[in-house]
């Protein structure tokens, strides 16, 4: 196994891409990039790559343990066409990546989070299944079974979005940050609930500031779908709860809102007072999720609730009267096997969730599975694909298809996340935030406006500060940042 991998650049361009195939081949290993000229980091390297740009070509050389392995030229007219010298400098790479190992990757060269935007795109521009997926294994190297399954959700997407108004609408991301506890591959702006409880109203107060803005800057424009998402926002009380939620309620018009959202989360933060309360303001999908239904990984990554919970706040979600509800599950956890996971297949079977979204592990770097490693590198990680195509057989079996898909950095297996809904009840946020159709205003810490403007061939955004006493004292600067973006992208 390959420690420590280095890769040298003659100038600064597409590092990240080229870092992300390394990575995606070799996810263990420590990789440092360093350009020409610079005084290379000292350590050993068993293997280096280096990345030579030409006015014409790129040149790329693989030396293993001092010995080179791999050298080929490309020509490639490099300051004149850079989308093309980016696909040129992915196939190349993964090529001799590809060479190096005996190996391929699922997804081929595509690092980007959102591949299903190509098929996308080509179906809006007419072109027939068959000749998309031609079109992705040959020019990215995709797998049979990943380009069919990016094609038949870029279908379902299709459909399912036919009818919105991107021009004229608008969706609305809410953003609690607050948690039970912090997971251990957790990476998100989540903060635990017990640090900040004297300071939930004062969020409040701030958020509902943020969203009587927002509302008077979207004027006659039609909201189509509002997601209040976390952290986890049955942390908070039930009064609070009401409160926010009344207040979104008099602030906008839900004449056109076709989906309501709430990540009720963990099942732990979950009563019937709080359902309650979510179904009298409109909120009709919800999510539940128990990552697993293993009870020693519940202990392990840091959820404080139990397997038993999970099942009664389903339960208790359905006698309340919510009738589309999903879950989220996570394969690829520390020291689980695809046996672990057929069992919590089964026991989903049993509660017949609307909507499963199948995450694969992804581990951030500001997570505590990496940030200290040292205490959790004996932990064993695996996702393969005969788990993910375990998962998939499930949600078929109980009714559910694909509708999408997105990845992540550092996933566990190189593999994706995919949501899978019943007929009638796939998220629709879900594919508005994947396939950038539609201008998401998006509020709270660490929340990221999504301005789309120009038929969708333009993307501008604006995030709001990560830390919660930041965005307490700087609201004003949120509020104007995204005055300055909405005028700025013709918006207002």
């Amino acid at each position: 196994m390959l420690n420590n991998i280095a890769i040298r650049f003659n100038k600064k361009d597409f590092e990240y891409d080229v870092y992300s195939l390394v990575k995606a081949f070799y996810p263990q290993a420590q990789i440092t990039m360093f350009y020409e000229g610079e005084e290379e980091a000292e350590g050993e390297y068993g293997m280096f790559l280096l990345v030579a740009y030409g006015s014409q070509e790129i040149c790329l050389a693989v030396e293993r343990d001092g010995t080179e392995i791999f050298r080929q030229q490309v020509a490639v007219e490099y300051e004149k066409d850079r989308p093309e010298t980016k696909n040129v400098l992915k196939r190349l790479v993964y090529g001799a990546l590809c060479q190096v190992t005996g190996r391929t990757l699922p997804w081929g060269d595509l690092t980007g989070i959102r591949p299903t935007k190509i098929p996308m795109k080509l179906l809006e521009e007419g072109w027939k299944n068959t000749e998309i997926a031609r079109y992705m294994r040959e020019t990215y190297g995709v797998s049979n079974e990943k380009t069919a399954l990016a094609i038949t959700i870029a279908n379902r997407e299709k459909a399912l979005l036919q009818d919105l108004d991107y021009e004229n609408g608008y969706s609305l991301y809410v953003g609690i940050p607050f948690c039970p506890s912090i997971c251990l591959y957790c990476s998100f702006g989540s903060h635990p609930l017990e640090r900040w409880t004297k300071r939930v109203d004062e969020y409040l107060d701030t958020l509902c500031k943020e969203l009587t803005f927002i509302r008077e800057q979207m004027g006659t424009r039609k909201l189509t779908t509002v997601y209040i998402g976390g952290g986890t926002p049955t942390t908070l009380e039930p009064e609070q709860l009401r409160r926010l939620l009344s207040h979104i309620q008099e602030t906008f018009d839900f004449t056109w809102v076709k989906e309501y959202t709430v990540e009720a989360g963990r099942p732990d933060s979950i009563t019937k007072e709080k359902l309650q309360v979510l179904r009298n303001h409109g909120i009709n999908r919800i999510s539940i999720n128990p990552q697993t239904m293993k009870e020693e990984t519940l202990r392990l990554i840091g959820r404080q609730h139990t397997v038993q919970q999970t099942i009664d706040s389903f339960k208790l979600a359905r006698e309340v009267g919510f009738d589309n509800i999903n879950m989220d599950l996570i394969v690829g956890l520390p020291e689980e096997t695809i046996e672990d996971v057929r069992e919590t297949m089964r026991q989903l079977e049993e509660l017949d969730p609307d909507n499963i979204t199948v995450h694969s592990l992804a581990i951030k770097r500001a997570a505590r599975l990496r940030m200290q490693k040292e205490q959790y590198e004996n932990l064993h990680i695996e996702n393969t694909a005969q788990t993910i195509d375990l998962t998939a057989e499930c949600c078929h079996e109980m009714g559910l298809e694909p509708y999408y898909l997105y990845r992540q950095k550092n996933m566990a297996g190189n593999f994706e996340n995919v949501g899978y809904a019943k007929p009638g009840k796939a998220g629709v946020y879900n594919i508005l935030i994947m396939e950038e159709k539609q201008t998401i205003m998006a509020l709270g810490a660490g929340a990221t406006t999504k301005v789309v403007f120009e038929d969708g061939k333009r993307i501008e955004r604006v995030g709001n500060v990560k830390d919660i006493i930041n965005y307490l004292d700087r609201v004003d600067e949120m509020v104007e940042r995204k005055r300055e973006l909405l005028k700025n992208c013709g918006q207002l």
